[in-house]
């Protein structure tokens, strides 16, 4: 096990990562400007990132709309997860206390249910589609790397939830204006 922070005790050959396969290309137009070195987009073509302004106390409610509709265009919910920024979502907080930890981890895998997360503890993973809900009702440490993190996790789908202003805040003019803020 290695440190949070620093480098492992022992020399390792450094790779560079700079074609995204992950995303569309219009997922990754939209988090390029947080990336730290210059991504080429190579994931093809998907739909638009959908944005959904709203306030952070209304912000859990908005991406939770977003859910059923996705179901009914045949997105299955095994495809979906839901992240949130700031407090995790009601429904991680209930399976988290009936589950545990282990068990809660666990439904990632279910094909049966939409996943809801946080997106610090979601690095490196992905679904087909993400609801990313920005509820931070103020800029927070961290904030632009949990942008970052939230705009990266869907291959094919993005759909942002979250107070204009915030986001613009986190993520500067350019992803404001990537998602048409």
């Amino acid at each position: 096990m290695f440190a949070r922070y620093g480098r492992p005790p022992f020399p390792l050959v450094p790779l560079v990562l700079d074609h995204n396969l992950r995303n569309t290309r219009q997922i990754a137009e939209v988090f390029s400007p947080l990336a730290p070195m210059r991504m080429y987009a190579r994931g093809g073509d998907g739909p638009e990132v959908t944005f959904i302004p709203c306030s952070a106390e209304d912000a859990v409610d908005v991406a939770d709309d977003q859910i059923d509709p996705l179901i009914d265009a045949g997105w299955r919910p095994e495809d979906i997860m839901l992240l949130t920024t700031h407090t995790r979502h009601p429904e991680q907080v209930a399976l988290q206390e009936s589950l545990g930890q282990e068990g809660y981890w666990a439904t990632f895998w279910d094909a049966d249910l939409v996943f809801y997360g946080h997106v610090l503890g979601c690095k490196g993973l992905e679904r087909r589609v993400t609801v990313l809900c920005v509820n931070d009702t103020q800029l927070r440490e961290r904030a632009r790397e949990r942008l970052y993190v939230g705009l990266s996790r869907a291959t094919d789908k993005l759909i942002v939830v979250g107070d204009p202003e915030l986001i613009r805040e986190a993520g500067g003019p350019e992803v404001a204006n990537r998602l048409g803020i």
